[in-house]
């Protein structure tokens, strides 16, 4: 226990001394001198240097830490958009461990290798932060899979091994995470600490569910079953004898890697019909089954010689509850008909946008998102291109993701933007349109909304009828003169309160010019003195009372040229 302590405390210092100037820049940001001071404005340049940072931070402070910055990338809500960019192409770049260390880790779980397994390459074919892969042969004595029985044939297998001795360090990263929160609160505002304490709890129990290889058989056999009787599809069956908590087996399935365009065109395959189908699988996991596989970069997607997508490493997958999902259809029914209000009450009821938020400028961020989406041809509009304009005003709006959601955000990006590589023209809209048409969702969405209405109605003509009474009694009190009107102003900007600090400062400036011009008259040049340096307090005090970015009149709006610039087109 000790010595876990020790290196804790030993990685602590060593964190810290990584991330304390990216802290220290933040924290100027937020106030100028640490302590006090006005805001500083940082442009897109200065972001995107500091991201590179970040990126080369975390990978300097090893699995763990790249495991977070993957998170981060999803996380919108606690960084701005130059940072979630540059952390989107964060990759597994960790070496892979030795093969005599990766073999205790084997043996330790299944026994000897050479009694386990025909063959064994110990070249891994794919590392990662927390695991790699090996290619191998089974004995057929030995193997049993988890949907059928052996059939005598020598099959070849990858193993996935748990990288040696992870499970400590990740234990002292997470203490040390654990111990730099309240730190990080410090400098963050009110906005982001919910989000923080949030990703804080959703990151421990992600990274061990990952470090779980008996989770992962089991999402990946769901996952399996869910789409056993589809052929467009193929999905690693388990070798449950020679699987356990920190090794998984798992059915080879070769494959051509899904961006590998040149060689799709080779083999014939139509790339279209790929991209498509690679869409509807994500729908279905998550808008009908649930549960979805959460790490759809072209790594862990390849095509069969027949057409069939194959998907690899389940490590991170997640579930979707009905409710989310019921509002995920409702989202994607509302872009596909355009309706912005449709869109902004999913956004709202689904819990990632206040109630409280600015909907006028929420609706022309997503007018602007859509026209801009479409680009020339009006009936073309790319969902990555909506959802990232929505995740730019995420670091300026009061936005909050649900765990789960976070997920949903980054694979639908992913998945559209592989799709995209394979047909630069394919439309990610129609297709989820058609899938939703085909499930029956929008009938449903449209039954739904007939019974609202109905219900609405129903309610409103029951106000009418209580309508008459209760304005009998208000003009029986007004006759009476016993009617009172209570008035309550909501003044969150605090707007009376910046024009009573201006109308002092005001006052206090004309009272001290006066005594100024009074006193030099009078031949009191020290008391004249007094009151100008007074005066000039005074209208420094009211000159930054209008030059604050607090202050009165118009809130900055979102412009196409306003958008471009923040996502770095211009």
């Amino acid at each position: 226990m000790r010595l876990a302590s020790l290196r804790a405390y030993k990685r602590f210092v060593i964190v810290a001394w990584q991330f304390l100037p990216l802290l220290l820049a933040y924290a100027r940001d937020r106030r100028r001198f640490l302590l006090f001071g006005r805001p500083r404005q940082v442009d897109h340049e200065t972001h995107s240097r500091r991201a590179k940072r970040l990126l080369d931070s975390l990978l300097t402070l090893g699995p763990t830490f790249i495991k977070l910055g993957q998170l981060l990338s999803t996380r919108p809500d606690i960084l701005p958009p130059a940072y979630i960019d540059t952390l989107a192409s964060l990759q597994d770049a960790v070496p892979p461990a030795p093969w005599p260390e990766a073999k205790e880790v084997l043996e330790d779980e299944l026994g000897p290798v050479d009694e386990r397994f025909a063959e064994f390459d110990t070249e891994p074919i794919s590392g990662a932060s927390l695991g790699q892969v090996y290619r191998a042969r089974l004995d057929p004595e030995t193997e049993r899979t988890r949907a059928e029985p052996s059939d005598g044939i020598s099959r070849e297998v990858a193993v996935k091994i748990r990288r040696p001795n992870i499970e400590s360090l990740v234990n002292a990263d997470l203490r040390v995470i654990k111990w730099s929160l309240p730190i990080l609160l410090y400098f963050v505002g009110e906005a982001r600490a919910f989000s923080l304490e949030n990703l804080a709890d959703e990151f421990s129990k992600t990274i061990r569910e990952e470090m779980d290889y008996e989770r992962e058989a089991e999402m990946l056999t769901e996952i399996r079953s869910n789409f056993a009787d589809d052929d467009r599809f193929r999905i690693p069956d388990v070798i449950e004898s020679h699987s356990d908590s920190r090794v998984l087996t798992m059915e080879y399935i070769g494959g051509t890697k899904i961006n590998d365009l040149e060689e799709l065109e080779r083999k014939g395959i139509d790339r279209t019909r790929i991209a498509e189908n690679l869409e509807r699988s994500y729908l279905q996991m998550i808008i009908d089954d649930g549960v979805f596989h959460a790490d759809p970069h072209p790594g862990n997607l390849a095509v069969t010689d027949e057409g069939r997508i194959v998907f690899y490493d389940f490590g991170m997958s997640g579930r979707v509850d009905s409710f989310i999902q019921d509002k995920i259809v409702d989202f994607y029914v509302a872009v596909a008909n355009q309706d912005i209000d449709g869109i902004l009450d999913a956004l709202v009821e689904i819990g990632t946008l206040s109630p409280d938020a600015d909907r006028g400028v929420m609706s022309e961020v997503m007018e602007i998102a859509i026209q801009d989406a479409r680009g020339e041809d009006v009936e073309q509009y790319r969902v990555n291109q909506i959802v990232g304009q929505i995740e730019d005003s995420i670091y300026e709006f009061p936005f909050r993701l649900p765990k789960n959601l976070a997920l949903v955000l980054r694979v639908a990006t992913v998945v559209e933007g592989v799709c995209v590589t394979l047909d630069e023209d394919f439309d990610f809209i129609a297709t989820a349109t058609d899938f939703l048409t085909e499930e029956g969702y929008r009938e449903e969405t449209i039954r739904n909304y007939i019974d609202e209405t109905g219900q609405q109605l129903r309610r409103s003509g029951e106000s009418l009828t209580r309508l008459a009474p209760k304005t009998e009694r208000a003009l029986d009190r007004l006759d009476r003169d016993d009617l009172y009107l209570r008035i309550g102003v909501e003044d969150s900007d605090k707007v009376f309160e910046k024009l009573a600090k201006r109308l002092i400062y005001g006052m206090l400036l004309t009272m001290s010019l006066f005594s100024m011009g009074v006193l030099y008259a009078l031949e009191a040049p020290l008391g004249s003195i007094v009151a100008a340096a007074f005066s000039v307090v005074v209208l420094i005090q009211l000159y930054r009372s209008f030059r604050s970015p607090k202050s009165i009149g118009a809130r900055p709006q979102f412009t196409r040229q306003n958008l471009r610039q923040r996502r770095g087109e211009e």
